[in-house]
């Protein structure tokens, strides 16, 4: 039998509305943090996609008395391997190191997030790195097809590429840049979480030095608008066509989330899953077929994806929509034993790193504004039904498609998917 450890997570707000999360791992001789701070890409002005990508690049150029050599070398120095990302909602700063450098560590990144040099005459270096980001997505059909599904699925604003578009980056100014910073990089809404071996009064106390006068300032406002469901191509010359479709489900917060998730571990979990039997195995119709379960705020999607030869990729698509509505027909007791199975051990695996952790800490509160413990998780897991994963089904029944094709044509969306948009 498997065994989880039922830990908790420790809490702190400071006042100016900074939130630390700690998860211990005393075992390790690690330790790993994450830093979301509320400033991702659904804040970019509608003509700078790609601002907060540029903001992301240039804050790590040097932070306080750390020029972008002293930077890197200070952190080379302490052990710390270090990556950045930027996401709708945030831009993400993690690390992780030996567990008792982690004060030094987050002494260099909280410079970053309140002292960053923003130089001016690195603007055009951190520019090219990210159009050469964008230009690779641009030359394989595959991300292309992805990231176009999530422009026309998701709610505007937060359907824009995190990377940006080109021609928006190539216009990013640096005054654009210290904006962005000023108006965006704030502690109330920024979430730090550590995992790993770690003091939690001494960690508490340290980034109270570090963060606890960093002054809160006013949210931006922000409006979404919803999308509806569309079908759309876009003609690329390949021999090859490049299938998405998303379709709406629950949020994280809702009650049905793990049936939700378990629902598309039948589709899209492991060899023995109905997507890659049905499409692959069976009809040999394409080289990679996968979905996948994605949440926001107030909002769950899954979001599938095919590659196939433009010859047979009509056919895929049938098959692919087929299979998606033909869920609600039931899941079968052999296709949850494998998914408990593939679910549990990764969260065994998921409980030793101490990176994923701090990731998952910070998302749990970002979505849930408390965390999930894995022992949780795990009793969630077990406690799923094909009684309980079928009238999920029922009640929610994969529809309301948007679906993208890129390749050399359009292809035709079968009569009763279309049917069904229509009721």
């Amino acid at each position: 039998m498997i065994s989880l450890p039922d830990r908790g997570t420790f809490v702190h707000r400071y006042p100016n509305g900074l939130v630390l999360l700690g998860e211990p791992m005393p075992w390790a001789e690690s330790a790993a943090f994450t830093i979301a701070v509320p400033a991702g890409s659904g804040w970019d002005p509608a003509d700078r996609s790609g601002l907060a990508s540029v903001t992301c690049e240039m804050c790590l150029r040097g932070a306080g008395e750390r020029d972008n050599r002293r930077f890197i070398s200070d952190l080379e120095s302490l052990g710390v391997e270090w990556s950045e990302s930027v996401s709708a909602f945030h831009i993400r700063f993690s690390g992780a190191c030996a567990a008792d450098v982690l004060p030094q560590a987050l002494e260099v990144f909280a410079d970053v997030l309140r002292r960053p040099r923003l130089p001016k005459d690195e603007l055009e270096n951190a520019r090219q790195g990210l159009l050469q980001d964008i230009l690779s997505v641009e030359d394989d059909p595959a991300d292309l097809a992805r990231r176009e599904l999530r422009r026309r699925f998701f709610p505007i604003p937060f359907n824009r590429p995190n990377e940006g578009e080109a021609d928006h980056v190539r216009a990013v100014t640096w005054a654009e840049v210290r904006e962005h910073y000023e108006r965006h990089f704030r502690p109330n809404g920024t979430i730090l979480g550590v995992a790993g071996k770690f003091d939690w009064e001494r960690l508490r106390g340290h980034v109270g030095d570090l963060l606890a006068d960093w002054p809160s300032r006013e949210p931006p406002a922000v409006v979404e608008t919803p999308r509806s469901a569309v079908v759309a191509h876009v003609d690329y010359p390949s021999q090859q066509t490049h299938i998405a479709v998303a379709y709406p489900s629950v949020p994280y917060d809702h009650p049905q989330y793990f049936e939700a998730v378990g629902t598309v571990g039948v589709l899209s979990g492991g060899m023995s899953a109905r997507l890659l039997t049905e499409i692959r195995d069976k009809r040999g119709l394409c080289y990679s077929v996968h979905a996948s379960h994605r949440v926001r705020p107030n909002m769950g999607a899954v979001l599938c994806y095919s590659g196939t030869t433009a010859e047979r990729a009509q056919e895929t698509l049938n098959v692919l929509l087929r299979e998606l509505m033909r869920l609600k027909e039931g899941v079968l007791e052999e296709e949850l034993d494998r998914l408990k199975s593939q679910y549990r051990t990764g969260l065994v695996m998921h409980q030793e790193s101490s990176a994923a952790r701090s990731a998952a800490v910070v998302t749990d509160w970002h979505l849930l504004g408390r965390t999930r413990p894995l022992a949780e998780i795990d009793q969630r897991v077990r406690e799923l039904t094909t009684t309980a994963l079928n009238r999920f089904l029922q009640e929610n029944p994969p529809q309301s498609f948007t679906i993208v094709t890129v390749g050399p044509q359009p292809l035709e969306v079968p009569r009763d998917v279309l049917e069904a948009h229509a009721t």
